[in-house]
């Protein structure tokens, strides 16, 4: 679980399996994220800038689907383009 008081970095993942492609995150932080041609998330950046982190926790909220997974510890995340781990 992401503290948003903790003001860690973060690192994004999105599961295009899950979008809806309600384009949420895209209002929500469009420097972080965009729609591809079936309207499917897409991660401009993974790694979320400190000026971004409120934006990034709102698409995170946002998201219909759960689609977007935000990670507090980039060291122990997985790489851009990798996928939520299924829930339980």
């Amino acid at each position: 679980m992401v503290n948003p008081a903790s003001g860690g970095a973060l690192r994004l993942v999105a599961d295009t399996d899950v979008c809806a492609g309600a384009g949420q995150c895209v209002r929500a932080a469009p420097e972080l994220f965009d729609q591809d041609d079936d309207g499917l998330v897409v991660l401009l950046a993974a790694d979320v800038p400190a000026a971004s982190r409120a934006r990034a926790l709102d698409a995170l909220d946002l998201c219909p689907s759960g689609a977007i997974g935000v990670r507090e510890n980039p060291e122990s995340s997985p790489a851009r383009g990798d996928r939520i781990p299924p829930g339980p």
